[in-house]
């Protein structure tokens, strides 16, 4: 306990007088954010379920280290990006022609009672084109674009997660837009020409 006139603790005695993390719930609460951001980031459809149980053994191992200086997801985020960019590396390495397949769609991830066969085909048309857009963007600038605009959160939550200056993710996320788009651009051209 703190003493009298000192601070109100480190952060070892808040954790220690606070309930500890429970893995399982943690699991629970963020295995949808972690799936969908694996693939997000690059990670090819056929290895999204090892990348995500990796994230979690990451999780599990360093679960007492978390000080709760950032939200959690936030944390989970940081270790995410880091086994999504080793997945791509160590894939890079193996097969260098290798790119992110943009491709395959599993339907049971974007199935709904309420969507007919045309929507789900466009989903899936969607969520393949969303990544082969990202697959346009080097790595940096890819992960704050996805946290921004996909995930919604804030350019410091975004830092604190990266680990990096504040205004580095103001100009990565001004550039991921700029390029984005104008591979956007880029793909509604060829759409164009192919229907003409």
């Amino acid at each position: 306990m703190a003493s009298r006139g000192s601070p109100a603790g480190t952060a070892a005695e808040i954790r220690a007088m606070t309930k500890p993390l429970d893995f399982e719930a943690i699991y629970d609460d963020h295995f949808d954010f972690v799936f969908r951001n694996v693939r997000r980031l690059g990670v090819p459809e056929a290895h999204v379920d090892d990348a995500v149980q990796e994230v979690f053994l990451v999780v599990h191992r360093r679960l007492a280290e978390f000080e709760g200086r950032s939200s959690l997801k936030t944390w989970i985020f940081g270790i995410l990006a880091r086994v999504a960019a080793d997945y791509r590396r160590s894939l890079r390495r193996k097969s260098p022609h290798l790119r992110s397949p943009g491709g395959v769609v599993e339907p049971d991830t974007i199935l709904s009672d309420r969507d007919g066969p045309h929507e789900t085909i466009e989903r899936a048309e969607g969520v393949r084109l969303l990544h082969a857009l990202l697959d346009e963007l080097d790595d940096d600038k890819r992960v704050v674009l996805v946290l921004a605009e996909l995930e919604q959160m804030s350019s410091p939550e975004i830092a604190e997660s990266l680990g990096c200056n504040l205004n580095t993710v103001y100009a990565r996320l001004r550039a991921a837009r700029r390029e984005f788009e104008q591979a956007a651009q880029r793909e509604r051209a060829r759409d164009t020409w192919r229907l003409t």
